[in-house]
């Protein structure tokens, strides 16, 4: 997953809705379960080029 877009985000969100309306409920537990697993899986990547690009100065 690149970057977060919310307008993408809210495309997915909407479609949970949808799937909520239907009462379909496993199915909008999935999708938020695939959600979920991809945005942190994001922050984790966020978070660790984050981190590389501050090291202190005596590391080489």
């Amino acid at each position: 997953m690149s970057a977060i877009d919310p307008q993408q985000l809210i495309k997915r969100i909407d479609t949970v809705l949808d799937i909520l309306v239907a009462k379909d409920y496993p199915s909008a537990i999935n999708n938020l379960e695939i959600l979920k697993a991809e945005l942190l899986e994001q922050y984790r990547d966020q978070n660790i080029n984050h981190h590389e690009h501050k090291k202190s100065p005596w590391e080489i």
